[in-house]
């Protein structure tokens, strides 16, 4: 049976999307997910194919990757 993904943050990205950031798994192995969600007819948040999936093991590589956009935005 697969696991559920598990919602770890979100927050709107405007009246009719939100972003996720989220852990999933798919054939036994574990990602980490970032995607945008988009609200349907049916009013529900549904997954779009815009996002970002990496292995558990490319984790610490996106980490520091956002560390280093946040440290330019800083520089500014």
């Amino acid at each position: 049976m697969a696991k559920e993904p598990q919602i770890v943050h979100s927050f709107p990205k405007n009246p009719l999307e939100e972003v996720r950031s989220s852990i999933t798994f798919f054939k036994g192995k574990q990602y980490v997910d970032l995607r945008i969600y988009y609200k349907g007819d049916d009013g529900e948040f549904h997954p779009s194919k815009k996002g970002l999936t990496v292995s558990v093991e490319l984790f610490p590589e996106l980490e520091a990757g956002v560390q280093k956009l946040k440290e330019a935005l800083e520089e500014e």
